[in-house]
């Protein structure tokens, strides 16, 4: 839904693109640089909440980046004072009278394709929120597999204040980051929540001081990019069922991810690499 956060302070992020050029493509700009892929919101006049057709070039992206072996990390963040302000509805696709079943069928078609490619995307996602991540912006970010935030950064349930329930999978997200407790308080208060707090709760991994974000971003990055892809995707995978899984279908997912990834030259040169007293290369694959 759209939102318009409160107390939002100024920051910045990376932005480049050799698709610039393109009206459509200005909306989210892309580039790839040394294995990473870099998703930029670029809305900065409506805070980056995000329109249809920007949904729709992320997870395009998300998917390119999953089937591109040239890409082995990808990198989200946004333009100007905020991450992302929440979802903007002004620019989706005209319809006509509403009939039953039609809300839950955009939520599942829009917020939840979102941030369901975010969760299966095959590569590692970070998350580098530049400023106020509000709504569904911050479930995008909580569901990315590691979250920068800048010291400006805020992180809002925005939903309760404009008398609308969560979705974008915030109910599922949050409560297993940080609790049932935390996650109603959250989303029943609709409270501002400062980055250092959010890292003490175990929603962010890293503040950093603003200016620092990028570099920080692209140093975690790059680390991702000269690992092991198909491990760390495997590991992603298992982490995430694992949260919805029991104890024995949990270690049989565990076994079977260790049998495919042993199939991988990179397992066979992690191991080589000890055997031989050497640094490991990494080809991603």
């Amino acid at each position: 839904m759209p939102s318009s956060p409160e107390d939002i302070t100024e920051s910045t992020g990376p932005a480049e693109s050799a698709e610039s050029a393109d009206p459509l493509h200005s909306l989210v700009l892309h580039t790839t640089d040394n294995g990473v892929s870099w998703i930029t919101l670029n809305r900065p006049e409506a805070m980056n909440a995000v329109t249809w057709e920007q949904r729709e070039r992320v997870i395009g992206l998300l998917a390119k980046a999953s089937a591109d072996p040239a890409v082995r990390a990808v990198v989200l963040t946004a333009t100007g004072r905020g991450f992302c302000a929440g979802a903007d509805l002004r620019g989706a696709p005209a319809t006509g009278e509403r009939v039953p079943g039609d809300v839950a069928r955009t939520i599942r078609l829009g917020a939840q394709r979102l941030i369901a490619a975010v969760l299966d995307c095959e590569k590692p996602v970070i998350a580098a929120v530049n400023g106020t991540a509000a709504g569904i912006g911050a479930h995008l970010a909580f569901a990315c597999d590691l979250v920068l935030a800048a010291e400006s950064a805020k992180f809002i349930e925005v939903f309760v204040r404009r008398g609308l329930v969560p979705d974008g999978g915030g109910a599922y997200l949050l409560p297993r980051l940080i609790g049932p407790q935390r996650a109603k308080e959250l989303m029943f208060f609709g409270d501002s929540l400062p980055a250092a707090e959010a890292e003490r709760l175990g929603l962010v991994n890293r503040v950093v001081p603003d200016e620092e974000l990028a570099a920080t971003a692209r140093a975690w990055a790059q680390r991702l990019a000269e690992g092991p892809t198909r491990s760390i995707a495997l590991t992603k995978q298992l982490v995430n069922a694992s949260m919805d899984a029991d104890r024995s279908t949990a270690f049989a997912a565990e076994a079977m991810a260790q049998e495919i990834n042993m199939t991988t030259q990179d397992a066979n040169e992690g191991v080589a690499s000890f055997i031989e007293r050497r640094a490991p290369k990494y080809r991603g694959v």
